[in-house]
């Protein structure tokens, strides 16, 4: 005979599926504003990257291509939210002072830059809102 508590237990099976995350509405419209706004930004210094250099004299040689990369960084850390993935808060966030930096470097006041900054602070703010539906928790 089997002991009691042996068969009050419920068998482990590998192929459940994992719990439904769910996303609330200024999560997913934050998300596509991100990736919406990095990918015309990137575009943008592209685009007009000479227009840019003659606009802004003091605009460091390097800063452009950093830039750009910014972009590019910022939609991939949207992106991956969208997947419900941590990095991509964090690599948001390195990418918001990477940016900080080039914009002081570019002549832009410290007020200005940190500006900037707001969005990674909007981003928080979004992925802390809501009690089921928040976000943070249920970022991997």
């Amino acid at each position: 005979m089997e002991p009691k508590h042996m068969s009050q237990t419920t068998p482990y099976t590998p192929d459940q599926p994992p719990a439904r995350k769910h996303r609330h509405g200024c999560l997913t419209a934050y998300l596509a504003l991100l990736i919406i706004a990095n990918s015309a930004t990137g575009l943008i210094y592209l685009v007009a990257s000479e227009s840019i250099r003659r606009n802004a004299p003091n605009l460091p040689e390097w800063a452009l291509p950093v830039l750009i990369v910014g972009s590019i960084v910022n939609l991939v850390c949207a992106v991956a939210l969208l997947k419900w993935k941590k990095w991509g808060f964090w690599g948001f966030a390195a990418s918001g002072v990477v940016i900080f930096v080039v914009n002081v470097s570019a002549g832009i006041g410290v007020g200005s830059a940190l500006v900037g900054l707001l969005g990674v602070a909007i981003l928080y703010g979004v992925l802390h809102i809501g009690k089921e539906t928040k976000g943070w928790s249920q970022l991997d």
